[in-house]
């Protein structure tokens, strides 16, 4: 039987399947059930209490009633702009530190960060022939299913896989932590052999060198790259690491967690959130937006630019979904910190390497988005850039491919994930179980004779 043909039966299944929904948008206000746990006015719907990270979006005013404000988010109380300026005037790499803020719950000392950092280079390996037999062997067409396969593989690998144990869940989140980058840069060369008939390629990493500087030394053919590319992919890697315990995947890791499960089904589960196109793709689909741009106008003229992004609203150019990607967010309105972030170190990779003009025309869809959608579009809040937007960017300008995108978010927030994972444990001791209002009719069952 064929896995990817679809059979007339199964087309008139689905249209059965389709006949037989009768919930429409407008039931959710009229039952007060908040779609998508959120409420009117876009608000998420408070299911649990965090330590690990704080979001502000809005601040009172005068008359003490909430108003949008600049975003700022906080990693374990310290603001993500501090902890940045901090390792950054120090030219140091920044996310291995960040990985011990959001694990042990404060900053290291300088014996401690230094006692991390070789912990996670030991742990950066794979077990004896798991590249051959999980990877090599069985290639996929998208590295982010490749990553939960291997991920769940792992559990075979492990002697102890199901104790749920402060030490022992801590134990295997480093070595997850540490295994992701391989695991991900790895699946893209066996995708590019075994799918690509490109020449296929696997190094080992320096146990030495940071994360950054792993993921570009193993990725890419000569094995080369600059201080300044390893620190800010360093810096994306930081921004991207954790966002609050109410995104997608990480509360899917606290739903999953909750119910006593080991820690490779809960990262499992946690990369299937990460790989839909509404959370974890979206910068992706930013630099494809821009590329289509380029090719569909002059992007020195600002009024086909402006031209353009109303296309994209009226769902006439792109993908026709009527969306600009890379601008709004759930939570934030005024600014995304991580993107104010980003903006202010891609000036200088830009400059470094030649994409000045790309740099440019964000900057200017930056400006002219957020215009044009107030004046088409009916939204209870401002919108504005947000970290996918340019992050999309500094992946472009660091030769990333595009298979490996959404990949790198996941090597990033798998150090969010696990510190969220390490909290539901900690703190919860009941399942988490939200209820659903049935709204459908009773029906008779009727033997099979007589239908």
């Amino acid at each position: 039987m064929s896995y990817s043909d679809i059979t007339p039966y199964v087309t008139a299944l689905s249209e059965k399947s389709r006949q037989n929904n009768h919930i429409t948008p407008e039931m959710y206000p009229r039952n007060n059930v908040k779609s998508g746990l959120r409420d009117k006015n876009g608000n998420g719907v408070v299911t649990g209490l965090t330590e690990v990270s704080k979001i502000v979006s809005k601040a009172p005013d005068e008359n003490g009633d909430l108003q949008p404000c600049p975003g700022q988010l906080y990693y374990r109380g310290v603001n993500v702009r501090d902890f940045v300026n901090g390792f950054m005037s120090e030219k140091r790499f920044g996310f291995e530190e960040l990985i011990y803020l959001l694990l042990a719950g404060e900053l290291p000392s300088a014996a401690a960060l230094e006692d991390f950092s070789r912990t996670i280079g030991n742990y950066r390996s794979l077990p004896p022939s798991f590249v051959r037999d999980m990877i090599l062997k069985a290639s996929s067409k998208n590295v982010m299913n490749l990553m939960s396969r291997s991920v769940l593989a792992l559990y075979s690998y492990d002697k102890n896989p199901d104790d749920i144990s402060l030490p022992n869940v801590m134990r295997q989140s480093l070595q997850l932590i540490s295994m992701f980058p391989l695991i991900a840069v790895y699946g893209y060369h066996a995708y590019r052999h075994y799918h690509l008939g490109q020449t296929l390629m696997i190094r080992n990493p320096v146990p030495e060198l940071s994360t950054a500087e792993n993921l570009l030394r193993i990725l890419r053919k000569n094995a080369k790259y600059t201080e300044l590319e390893a620190r800010i992919l360093d810096l994306s890697l930081v921004l991207h690491a954790e966002h609050g315990g109410g995104n997608n995947s990480t509360f899917t890791t606290h739903v999953v967690t909750s119910s006593g499960t080991d820690t490779y089904s809960a990262v499992a589960a946690a990369l299937g959130s990460l790989k839909g196109p509404r959370h974890g793709g979206a910068n992706v689909k930013v630099v494809q937006m821009f590329d289509d741009m380029k090719k569909s106008v002059n992007t020195k003229d600002d009024g086909q630019i402006r031209d353009y992004l109303a296309r994209l609203l009226n769902k006439e150019a792109f993908d026709r979904a009527g969306l600009i990607y890379g601008m709004g967010h759930a939570v934030y309105s005024v600014s995304d910190p991580r993107a104010d972030i980003l903006k202010e170190c891609v000036r200088d990779l830009a400059a470094s390497g030649g994409f000045e003009e790309d740099y440019l025309l964000y900057r200017k869809v930056a400006k002219f988005a957020p215009e044009l959608i107030a004046e088409k579009r009916r939204i209870y809040k401002g919108v504005s850039a947000n970290v996918d937007f340019y992050s999309g960017l500094v992946y472009k300008m660091l030769a990333l491919p595009y298979e490996l995108f959404t990949p790198m978010f996941a090597v990033a927030r798998i150090a969010g994930w696990s510190a969220h994972r390490i909290e539901e444990i900690q703190n919860n001791g009941k399942i988490i179980r939200p209820a659903y209002l049935a709204v459908n009719d009773e029906a008779h069952y009727v033997p099979l004779g007589e239908r």
